[in-house]
């Protein structure tokens, strides 16, 4: 059955794999450094100018993701052991109702997220066992404008919409 895009309130996104392609890059020093995809900065864009939620959750916590949510202007929870727990907690701290909540993910840590929430998607290139559980597999993979598909996909019932 065919996921009603309309019927998303807010939508998380997992860091590694998702908004970036999963490679990191380790310099002598110990500094990382990630590669993500500029036409996303444009979906998120179009989130804020909707006043639509997005928030990027993270097992990860490094200056890189919240640098990268600075730069897109969005919240970002890291250090998450329990991606689970802390989107329920998200959820009622937002008073969203997790059946109405999309959280795109791509590895095993995602899958507890993505059985609590009622629009779980999982990116074209996601582990196996995600791609499995996952109510949508998207065309695109991680790092290569997955906000950007997503974008298009909860707004293109919209009249007039122009995906950027």
């Amino acid at each position: 059955m065919p996921l009603d895009w309309k019927n998303v309130c807010a939508v998380v996104f997992d860091f590694d794999g998702v908004l970036t392609d999963n490679r990191v890059w380790v310099f002598e020093d110990g500094r990382e450094a990630v590669c993500c995809n500029r036409a996303d900065g444009l979906a998120f864009d179009e989130f804020r100018a909707r006043k639509f939620p997005a928030v990027i959750l993270s097992t990860e916590k490094n200056p890189v993701v919240a640098a990268r949510a600075k730069k897109l202007q969005i919240p970002a929870i890291q250090g998450s052991s329990d991606k689970a727990e802390s989107l329920r907690k998200l959820c009622a701290a937002e008073k969203w109702d997790p059946a109405r909540v999309l959280y795109v993910g791509n590895d095993l840590n995602d899958l507890g997220a993505m059985q609590l929430i009622g629009f779980s998607v999982a990116t074209a290139d996601a582990h196996p066992r995600i791609r499995s559980v996952a109510k949508h597999v998207l065309q695109t993979a991680g790092g290569a404008g997955v906000a950007r598909e997503i974008a298009r996909l909860l707004f293109a019932h919209e009249p007039g919409y122009a995906p950027a």
